[in-house]
């Protein structure tokens, strides 16, 4: 008896659980993340398998060095709240093999113009998203 009681239990527990999950990521209460891996640039692009936003804004290619600071912006294209699966940026400049380049989310607050993306180096329109302070990016290598 005893057993049968907890295990209605976990299966309840579970499923508030679950349903609290899917509720939150209706709601844009994920955490913002980039994944991309090393890759070829050879065709101009750079791609992120999959990038998490909270509201629509940018993946910003930067350029960065050994220093881990994002330098200026080679590359961008928009996203959507939520996941977002294979996104490609056009490179603006050239980019060699061994590059180090980071992708960031940024926002769409603050600029002019909703969906075109404004920001320059240390400006504020449409800048770079922070999670406790931390820049949402990750770093690749340009093979």
């Amino acid at each position: 008896m005893m057993t049968k009681l907890m295990a209605s239990a976990f299966v309840s527990a579970s499923l508030i659980a679950g349903a609290s999950l899917a509720q939150a990521n209706m709601h844009g209460d994920m955490h913002p993340e980039v994944w991309a891996d090393d890759q070829s640039v050879a065709g101009g692009t750079v791609t992120a398998e999959k990038v998490m936003a909270g509201s629509n804004g940018w993946l910003v290619v930067h350029r960065t060095d050994d220093s881990m600071k994002p330098g200026p912006v080679v590359g961008y294209s928009p996203l959507k709240e939520g996941e977002n699966m294979d996104v490609t940026a056009i490179l603006t400049e050239d980019v060699s093999a061994g590059d180090q380049l980071m992708l960031m989310v940024h926002g769409e607050e603050g600029g002019m113009q909703t969906g075109v993306f404004e920001y320059t180096l240390g400006a504020s329109e449409d800048g770079p998203i922070k999670i406790d302070g931390n820049l949402v990016m990750t770093t690749i290598t340009a093979q």
